[in-house]
């Protein structure tokens, strides 16, 4: 048995360091991986049974680790989807067959389907804002989707609410021919134009005269008309152009609306559009002409024509926000991140990704810079974890201790030959 039990023990203890190569190897090839986590071989010893008396050559095996908890380093790009996690957190992902798995690979870009998917093809889910599906299951990969961009396409924004900021003659004549009466040759002081927006992003002028009244004192006529109603530009305007109109009365002494509440608006409906709200409360009456006011008071109106996605923004909670050509944003997905009680302990899956097991524990979702999960960082990617000056003297290592191990068995072939040739 000694000399059998000397060259099986050598023998395994090639295998191990083969095993150790063969971590060390892999480690290198994933040197330029995003997220990948170095692995390393520990052993343990085998022991065979014997007495005290006689000794009784054992083996080692190996027992194979990744270091997935270690924080990798950051590396800047300028893409906003990709992204990478400071702390213990994991993005989930899913694979073309819809299997769901943790990762730390976040360089994701936009597939030909708008669907986030890194380089390893897995597709990154969230929750989707947009459809009021957002509230997550702890446990589970149930509820989340696809994070994509295929949803966020061009976009109209109605108009709801404009500020008509204008100054009015305090020493004008009061009109003869109210604008409201919709006749040719209609009496006004001024007339200022807004353009605003319907339902499918079609612009809508809307004509708004001012003209003041006879009685009572320090009061004006406002009436709105859709500009395309109009005769050669004017009055008299076609049937149903005439939107809305009011009555604005003004303080004497200082020039502004008298305080009313709420502050005096004139409301209607945009045609093909939402209902509109038109803030009257900027006008003034003071010894000037018909001239409309500028800056934060000017005449306008919110709302916007289609516009299609310009880019996405991701903050550090995971919150995905479109953002339009025209400025306007909209909250799309939240991205969770999900954690393990042992991720040193999950399944490693060919594509940089990882399955739990009951060693490492279920996925606990949530909320990410929330609960040690960590922040998402957009605009960086992880970079591996190997060392590379590390690998290459665990490479030395394995390398003589295998040569040692194979020094042993032929050591123990040529005493096996010794004891052999006694025979003859």
């Amino acid at each position: 048995m000694g000399l059998y039990g000397v060259m099986t023990t050598s023998v395994s203890g090639m295998s191990v360091q083969s095993d150790r190569m063969g971590t060390v190897a892999d480690n290198i090839a994933n040197i330029n991986t995003t997220g990948y986590k170095a692995a390393s071989t520990e052993f343990a010893t085998l022991i065979a049974e014997g007495s005290v008396a006689e000794y009784v050559p054992g083996s080692v095996s190996t027992i194979a680790r990744r270091m997935i908890s270690q924080q990798g380093d950051f590396t800047y790009t300028k893409s906003p989807t990709d992204l990478a996690v400071s702390g213990n957190g994991f993005f989930m992902v899913q694979s073309d067959a819809g299997t769901p798995y943790l990762t730390r690979s976040g360089n994701f870009v936009p597939d030909q389907n708008g669907d986030l998917v890194n380089a390893a093809g897995f597709k990154l889910l969230g929750y989707n804002l947009l459809d009021g599906s957002s509230s997550s299951v702890v446990n589970s990969a149930a509820g989340l989707q696809v994070v994509s961009t295929s949803g966020l396409g061009m976009k109209a924004t109605p108009s709801t609410s404009g500020t008509f900021g204008v100054n009015l003659p305090a020493d004008a004549a009061a009109s003869t021919s109210l604008p409201s009466a919709n006749a040719a040759g209609a009496d006004y002081a001024g007339k200022t134009s807004i353009v605003t927006y319907d339902n499918l992003g079609h612009q809508v002028t809307l004509d708004v005269y001012s003209a003041k009244l006879a009685t009572p004192a320090n009061t004006w006529e406002v009436t709105v008309y859709n500009a395309a109603g109009a005769t050669n530009g004017g009055f008299p305007y076609s049937a149903g152009s005439q939107l809305s109109t009011t009555n604005v009365t003004f303080d004497g002494s200082t020039g502004a609306v008298t305080p009313a509440t709420p502050p005096k608006t004139i409301s209607f409906n945009i045609p093909n559009g939402a209902s509109f709200s038109l803030d009257l409360s900027k006008m003034t009456q003071l010894a000037a002409n018909y001239s409309p006011q500028t800056g934060a008071y000017a005449p306008s109106a919110n709302g916007s024509p289609p516009t299609a996605v310009d880019r996405l923004e991701i903050s550090e909670e995971g919150i995905v926000t479109a953002v339009y050509a025209d400025g306007s944003r909209v909250d799309a997905f939240k991205i969770p991140l999900a954690t393990v009680a042992s991720p040193d302990n999950l399944t490693a899956i060919s594509g940089n990704v990882y399955a739990t097991n009951k060693n490492s524990g279920d996925l606990q979702l949530g909320q990410a810079n929330d609960a040690g999960r960590g922040k998402i960082i957009s605009g960086a990617l992880e970079s591996s974890t190997v060392d590379l000056a590390s690998e290459l003297t665990t490479m030395v290592q394995a390398q003589r201790n295998y040569t040692a191990n194979s020094k042993v068995f032929q050591t123990g072939t040529e005493l096996l030959d010794v004891l052999v040739n006694l025979v003859r």
